[in-house]
């Protein structure tokens, strides 16, 4: 029976798949497939609906064809199947994915936190003018860095570093280093670039510079002078005057 209940309900069922679909299947592989199973499910609804529209002899023909296809799918795709039908019944394996899924958020939730925490602390850096120098490794164990400073292997937190950069601190000149989400080291000393550099640019950009052009280190730069936060990469420095942009920035090297 047909209300405005149920057209809401298969309304709302198709936006669902069609922003599945646009997510997660559009330009895949399995575009094709899928289309493939639309099309199968478009003739079932039609040999459902012409009967209905006093269509018999055509809706019985449409129904026979949906039919036939849908035995095809069993036979052609029996070994994915078994697997499928495996998998339900393996209670060991849907713990495994269950476990990965939350594994998956927490760690996602996690990064999310460390990205928030630098960003709280670089504004607040920027707005008072203090200096900081923030590496992010590819590979800590690199042999660039001239001296790593004191060992923290702590959990990233804004109030800890601001209290390494604060300026009456032993460790506020050197670098602070980031990895495995962790704040390894603090007060490390980088190699300063031998380049020439535009005269607002200090030895923590010069250092910046530095290991961006030795090794594929990210490093993010808070000027003293200017308050301006900068990151350097790949031998070129770039300043960052948008909250957004600082985010996506520390989003994507996080994420690598």
């Amino acid at each position: 029976m047909f209300n405005w209940l149920n057209i809401i309900q298969v309304f709302i069922i198709a936006i669902v798949v069609y922003v599945f679909y646009v997510s997660f299947i559009k330009n895949t592989s399995s575009e094709k497939l899928v289309r493939g199973l639309f099309g199968l499910g478009m003739l079932w609804a039609l040999s459902f609906l012409l009967p209905w529209m006093h269509l018999y002899v055509l809706g019985r023909f449409l129904h026979w064809i949906a039919l036939f296809l849908s035995v095809g799918l069993i036979v052609i795709f029996q070994p994915e199947l078994r697997k499928l039908l495996a998998l339900m019944g393996n209670i060991r394996g849907w713990k495994n994915v269950i476990h990965a899924f939350r594994q998956d958020v927490k760690n996602s939730s996690e990064k999310q936190r460390i990205i928030d925490e630098i960003v709280k602390a670089v504004m607040y850096m920027s707005e008072k003018h203090t200096g900081a120098l923030i590496v992010f490794p590819e590979d800590i164990e690199d042999g660039v860095i001239e001296r790593y400073g004191t060992k923290i292997d702590a959990v990233i937190s804004s109030e800890l570093l601001l209290t390494i950069f604060f300026n009456k601190t032993p460790l506020h000149d050197g670098a602070v280093i980031i990895s495995d989400n962790r704040i390894k080291y603090a007060g490390a000393i980088l190699p300063l670039s031998q380049n020439q550099l535009q005269w607002k640019y200090g030895t923590r950009h010069r250092a910046a510079l530095g290991m961006s052009e030795m090794s594929k280190a990210t490093v993010l730069v808070v000027s003293e002078e200017t308050g301006d936060i900068s990151f350097a990469e790949k031998g070129s420095i770039k300043k960052y005057d948008d909250i957004k942009k600082i985010k996506n920035k520390l989003e994507k090297i996080l994420g690598e």
